[in-house]
């Protein structure tokens, strides 16, 4: 299996907009997690081999900053083709995990476009106005072949609800690339 790194996007991006509908039956734009200082958006799925070893972690993550920080799921793969994505299949996987956070579907693909979403996990970080602070990698396992050794994504959002920033190298994120439609 190829493995596909994250794109290098400008610390400073802002996030593009979206409406997306998400496995709780809600409709979720942008602007719904205004109320948090920093929102993670994660471009995931249900079957990637890079994500499943990391889904613990995102959900540990989501409860330990939940005061400060909102993390998003969204699942941009083509479910025609790889139909373990399927929005029933996203639905069950959410609630099997009990997800502490929304999971999106982004079925025309349009959203991981506008975030030049690579791969799975892609994860992005913003700051209070919504420009991106941190792009890099949840910590340096192997698709759960070791223990990780380091927590990046941890490591950064520590900082930043401390009030600082995140400096030096960001490690791209690496796993299984978008799913894009024909």
């Amino acid at each position: 299996m190829a493995v596909t790194y994250s794109a290098s996007i400008p610390m400073g991006t802002a996030a593009p907009d979206f409406s997306l509908p998400g496995t709780d039956g809600g409709q979720y734009v942008l602007a719904d997690f205004a109320d948090k200082d920093f929102l993670v958006v994660v471009f995931m799925c249900v079957h990637c081999p890079f994500v499943i070893p990391v889904e613990d972690t995102l959900i540990h993550l989501g409860m330990k900053y939940e005061d400060q920080v909102q993390f998003v799921g969204i699942c941009s793969n083509d479910a025609e083709v790889y139909t373990g994505d399927s929005f029933e299949n996203m639905k069950a996987r959410a609630e099997e995990k009990a997800y502490p956070f929304p999971y999106l579907q982004d079925e025309s693909q349009e959203v991981a476009k506008a975030y030049e979403a690579t791969c799975t996990p892609d994860i992005f970080v913003y700051d209070k106005e919504r420009k991106l602070v941190y792009h890099g990698r949840i910590d340096d396992s192997a698709r759960g072949e070791s223990a990780p050794t380091t927590n990046d994504l941890d490591a950064a959002l520590e900082l930043l609800v401390s009030g600082n920033y995140v400096e030096g190298e960001q490690v791209p994120s690496h796993g299984c690339n978008v799913k894009w439609k024909a």
